[in-house]
């Protein structure tokens, strides 16, 4: 001991005084003068119980008053146990003697006190008293006992008291502590300490509640080792566990012993994890047991916790089923052009249907090691920095084209007006090509369509005005799958539509047949018709049939709400669009648009425990198997079975471009299970759902569950809801998709999935999203989607009318840049402003614009990409001064749509072949960056399906070095800030953006999105992701609202109006005052960039749900976008742009 530190304490204080006595006895000393160190150690620990401030001198951090106390007990073996409790129980004095070496202490002397024959009982009782109450604040206790042999103490000492309850309560705490060490477990179950303590656990007793609680804890935790859980099943524990757990229900009428059914249900809990576990709960009728038990704890709120374990013990031993689908593969694939051989593509397409190596054994079995780690949290603690990129030499752009210049030159034809003169005609120059786009499309690939129809509504619903309407002469029937004789197809060969501007209602539509159940809403139209307005004949001209009259069409004129869609264009547009399907319907919300409705829709509050009884809803097809009706009602792998015309079951269709539902099983009466269609050549990739629903009656609830959902958490358990549109609500007026349902959760199921799907991992299950609809009309068609859609048809009207908005100062030259996989065309769009004139200077100013590169709708799922580029485009070809200014400073190429192909993780080598899109868009990044004219700004619009707001993914080192914690050197953070100033400025103006949300951090994962390859390769330092939500805000203006398309809309033209500021900054001569400006923008109304919020990529906006789920943090959305660090030479300021813009916005 350190004598001098002790004489330099308080030499007045008596507790000093007794220390030091007691330190100058070395060992020698203490063996031959015992009573003497006896006396000395009792007096120290009676100064420490009666005075707290002698407890603080012994205790207090540089003391070594515990080191001297602790080195004589240690020499003469010697301890008063009532004494040292008792000073232990004060707070941190625990951990204070745990630092010092205490728990070493106490192990020596049990060790010691263990080879007397026969141990004291009272010597054992305190010193395993004392080592519970130590155990816990010691995170290698368990190593230390086993090391020591004291784990072998307890278990001898556990074995020879069973019926002494004194003594076994304490050394019960011990072994608790003990079992947490995975090794530990393994060596306890081998000595048998598993079927000791089955012996110790009884029924129910009002006697020695807590001795069977303690031994519970300790059971459960030898029962986390899978050996031990394999024992207790070979065993027959299981069958015990659950008549004990229904003995303390049913005797426990007042709920005093909870924690004791919480600790039989954590035993079968860790058995569960085994299948053979599962096996063993599901023989002794452990289903029943536990969801009848649970149902009686359903009103009494404080037994959640057991309904929840006994929920997730149902949950997880329900038997694993396939999906009731043929193969997992979609059921539309196309030959492509050439497959790499043992890729992943190659393994979809030689892989036979039905065979889909579905796991169904544990989820977690692996071979059991022997980890040394006592504290849980230390070995299960993910480390969500594993992915963020290390590599420094990698975090720094390279600027590595990677193709000749030759091979580029190809693209040289898209960037025409690097290279105009206008000395034709400045007109000449701006001549669309979008007649190409579209014509040449339409003429190679135009077939039928069938557009919406309906059947006629009762009196009442048809207005007293003149009639809207259409005449269709019923043609010849489409051979599709899906159609039934009550849903033949109409062939629009001369379809006339008539529009009264003043009437906004539409009117009775009658079926072909005049059946009385209302048929899919679709019309066909035949190659090379045109549609010819004539006057407002409803129905009397056009040849009948042998189903009757031809059928009406009402056409509600929302011209003037939706300038930039016509129905009529809509349809020409659908016969030139190529869908792998072939499809040839017209879905009824396509046609006539969708107009967002004027009322904000709050999230929807979740009711709690909606989640538990859906989960129990679903656990009764096991125990009441008899009640399901197990109904296919709709299946596109297979002609649809014939509904009956009288028949309660709903009508399904899907038969329409993007929408998708692969097959519809009714279970109950008003429930269905829907399975979703994989993406087209996958066997994965179901987010997506659009699909039509008739039949229903008014007033019920009807309850849809998608049962194949992948991902492992979703906004629907955060307010979201999912979108529905109404075909009688459109007729009368109000053609809105609006948010619907009810009772609405996202959880796990019982399905399991396929390890060819996973990338190798095996027993993944599959998630049901649930929801309930009371429809409020009779005979309605209504359409149900995850979000607002936005097909391929629809952006290329869009860019028709857009054709229409031009003036002759907007330069706009739509191109196709490639063509896709299934023959559709990509567009190009390049808007700017025209010259002002044909001088040289004007010309040279025209040619210098720096480059704004744009990009959106990489995945199928994400239209609300779309809907922000939509917004983006109306305000890039706007008449307001703003557009104008915006379009004088920049350069926009656009790339509206990418295919709709999940193709963002394509970008590093993306095939010519596979990938014609990324690698063109790609080329033309590439062509820009060899010619040193590399985008100012690069943007990819996606969509997030697990985090709200708006926000930007942007790549940064110095972020992702202080994210990683790696080693770097300050000249390798040395960075331009200009990365965060257009998403500084976005929170700034845009009340959807949110800052916070936003990340800067470059993970491996996403090496190959457009975000990170577009700043790595082409060098573009502000390449951006812009995430928009598919739920809602919870920040901000739209705080507590659920996103709808006139606020998707409003960010695209917001991004917009931040280009404009950032002009303001980059047209800036001095660099220097460019970047105080820039680090000004960051710094004003925040925190400097060193201590600014960063959220991880992976990391879940939201927190943990109140109802016990497992969910898993990972994140599969996508994250892809570019910038350039190109500041061009412009002349013009925007003195006035600040007002401006506010006046804009307000």
């Amino acid at each position: 001991m350190n004598k001098p530190k002790m004489a330099t304490e308080k030499g007045n204080s008596r507790v000093v005084m007794l220390l030091g006595q007691l330190e100058k006895m070395d060992g020698e000393v203490m063996l031959r003068d015992v009573e003497t160190a006896r006396l000395v150690t009792a007096k120290i620990l009676h100064l420490i119980q009666t005075q707290e401030k002698s407890g603080k001198e012994v205790m207090s951090k540089g003391s070594s008053g515990m080191e001297v106390i602790l080195s004589s007990l240690e020499v003469t073996q010697l301890i008063q146990f009532y004494s040292w409790f008792s000073v232990l129980g004060r707070g941190r004095r625990v951990g204070v003697f745990v630092s010092k070496g205490g728990t070493g202490v106490l192990f020596q002397i049990l060790i010691s006190a263990s080879k007397e024959l026969p141990p004291s009982e009272e010597l054992m009782l305190q010193l395993h008293s004392l080592l519970a109450k130590v155990g816990p604040k010691d995170r290698k206790f368990g190593v230390k006992a086993r090391l020591s042999g004291a784990l072998n103490v307890t278990v001898d000492v556990i074995k020879q008291n069973l019926q002494n309850a004194k003594v076994l309560l304490p050394c019960l705490q011990v072994l608790r502590v003990y079992s947490n060490n995975s090794v530990n477990a393994i060596s306890l179950g081998k000595t048998g300490m598993v079927e000791v303590m089955f012996k110790i656990v009884g029924p129910y007793s009002k006697k020695n509640t807590s001795l069977f609680k303690v031994a519970l804890d300790a059971l459960g935790a030898l029962l986390k080792s899978k050996t031990n859980a394999r024992r207790a099943v070979d065993s027959g524990h299981v069958p015990v566990l659950l008549a004990l757990y229904l003995d303390w229900h049913r005797n426990d009428t007042r709920h005093r012993c909870m924690l004791i059914r919480k600790g039989l249900l954590v035993c079968l809990r860790n058995i569960t994890n085994l299948k053979v576990g599962r096996r063993a709960f599901l023989e002794a009728d452990g289903m029943r047991i536990l969801y009848h038990s649970s149902t009686e704890c359903l009103p009494v709120r404080t037994l959640d916790p057991l309904i929840n374990t006994s929920s997730l013990i149902m949950r997880k031993c329900f038997p694993k089923n396939r999906l009731p689908v043929p193969t997992i593969n979609s059921a539309f694939h196309f030959q492509l052009p050439q497959v790499p051989p043992d890729g992943a593509v190659d393994q979809l397409y030689s892989q036979l249907s039905g065979v889909d190596d579905v796991d169904e054994s544990d989820d977690n079995e692996e071979a059991e090691g022997e980890t040394d780690t006592d504290n849980e949290e230390d070995k299960d603690q993910c480390n969500l920095n594993d992915d963020i990129e290390t590599d420094l030499n990698k975090l720094h752009p390279d600027r590595n084209i990677g193709r000749p210049f030759e091979e580029l030159k190809v693209y040289q034809k898209f960037f025409s007006e690097l290279s105009e003169d206008f000395q034709v005609g400045i007109s000449a120059s701006t001549t669309s090509s979008s007649t190409y786009l579209f014509s040449s499309s339409s003429a190679r690939f135009s077939r039928p369509a069938e557009v919406p129809t309906a059947q006629t509504p009762s009196p009442k619903q048809i207005p007293d005005s003149q009639n809207v309407c259409t005449s269709v002469k019923e043609h010849q029937t489409l051979s599709s799958p899906s159609l039934t004789s009550s849903q033949t197809p109409l062939d629009l060969d001369t379809i006339h539509l008539s529009k009264n501007k003043d009437q906004q209602e539409g009117i009775n539509i009658p079926t072909p047949d005049r059946r009385t159940a209302p048929p899919s809403f679709s019309r066909s139209l035949s190659q090379g018709h045109m549609i010819d307005n004539v006057g407002s004949d409803c129905g009397s001209e056009g040849t009948e049939d042998e189903g009757g009259d031809a059928p009406l069409l009402e056409v509600p004129d929302t011209a003037q709400l939706l300038p930039l869609h016509d129905p009529d264009l809509y349809v020409e547009m659908v016969k030139g669009t190529q869908s792998v399907p072939q499809y040839a319907e017209v879905a009824y919300p396509d046609y006539f648009g969708h107009v967002a409705p004027m009322l904000k829709e709050p999230l929807l509050d979740r009711i709690y425990g909606v989640q538990r009884s859906k989960i129990f809803q679903d656990i009764e097809r096991l125990i009441h198997p008899n009640d399901i009706l197990d109904k296919v009602v709709y299946d596109i792998d297979h002609a649809s079975p014939m509904i009956e015309e009288n028949s309660e079951s709903l009508k399904f269709n899907s038969q329409f471009e993007s929408g998708n539902l692969r097959k519809a099983i009714q279970v109950r009466k008003y429930e269905y299970d829907l399975v979703l269609n994989a993406d087209i050549n996958s066997n994965h990739y179901h987010q997506w759902f659009y699909f039509e629903v008739s039949g229903m009656r008014v007033g019920t609830a009807y309850r849809f569950n998608i049962i194949n959902c992948e991902k492992s958490n979703s906004q629907f358990n955060y307010g979201m809801q999912p979108l529905m549109y109404s075909v009688q609500e459109a007729i009368s007026g109000k053609p809105h998709w609006v948010r619907t349902g009810t009772d609405i959760c996202y959880y796990k199921n019982h399905f399991a999935r396929s390890s060819v799907a996973t990338g190798g991992q095996k027993g993944k299950s599959y998630y049901t999203l649930t929801f309930s609809v009371n429809f409020i009309h009779k005979e309605d068609v209504c359409y149900f989607a995850y979000h607002y859609p936005y097909t391929y048809s629809t952006l290329k009207m869009h860019l028709s009318k857009l054709e229409d908005m031009r003036t002759p100062q907007i330069y706009l030259r739509q191109d196709v840049l490639c063509e896709t996989l299934s023959g559709n065309t990509c567009p190009l769009l390049t808007i700017t402003a025209m010259p002002e004139s044909k001088s040289s200077d004007h010309i040279c100013q025209f040619r210098n614009r720096p480059f704004i590169f744009l990009s959106a709708r990489v995945h199928p799922g994400e239209t609300n990409a779309s809907w922000v580029m939509k917004g983006t485009l109306e305000f890039l070809m706007g008449t307001s001064a703003l557009a104008v200014n915006l379009r004088e400073a920049y350069n926009f190429k656009i790339v509206p749509i990418d295919g709709i192909k999940d193709l963002n993780r394509q970008w590093q080598n993306p095939d010519p072949e596979l990938h014609p899109t990324i690698y063109h868009t790609k080329g033309l990044l590439q062509y820009l960056a060899y010619i040193q004219r590399a985008p100012l700004v690069f943007c990819d619009y996606h969509g997030h399906s697990r985090k709200k707001n708006v926000f930007m993914y942007g790549c940064s080192v110095k972020e992702t070095v202080w994210q990683s914690n790696i080693s770097a050197t300050s000249s390798d953070l040395q960075e331009d800030l200009g990365y965060r100033t257009l998403p500084k400025i976005l929170s700034q103006i845009a009340p959807a953006f949110s800052m916070a949300s936003s990340s800067f951090v470059v993970e491996r994962s996403k090496e190959s999105t457009a975000r990170v390859v577009v700043w790595r390769e082409i060098g573009v330092k502000r390449s951006y992701t812009m995430e928009s939500t598919l739920c809602g805000c919870d920040q901000g203006k739209y705080k507590g609202l659920q996103i709808s398309t006139r606020e998707l809309e409003e960010m695209g033209a917001q991004f917009c109006l931040a280009m404009l500021r950032l002009k303001r900054l980059t047209s800036l001569r001095n660099h220097q005052n460019l970047l105080d400006l820039e680090s000004d923008i960051i710094g004003t109304q925040s925190k400097n960039v060193s201590s600014c919020t960063t959220t991880y990529v992976l990391e879940e906006d939201e927190p943990s749900f109140l109802e016990a789920i497992d969910y898993s943090a990972e994140s599969n959305d996508e994250d892809p976008e570019p910038e350039s660090d190109l500041c061009g030479d412009v002349q013009e300021n925007f003195d006035q742009l600040s007002d401006s813009e506010t006046r804009h916005r307000n």
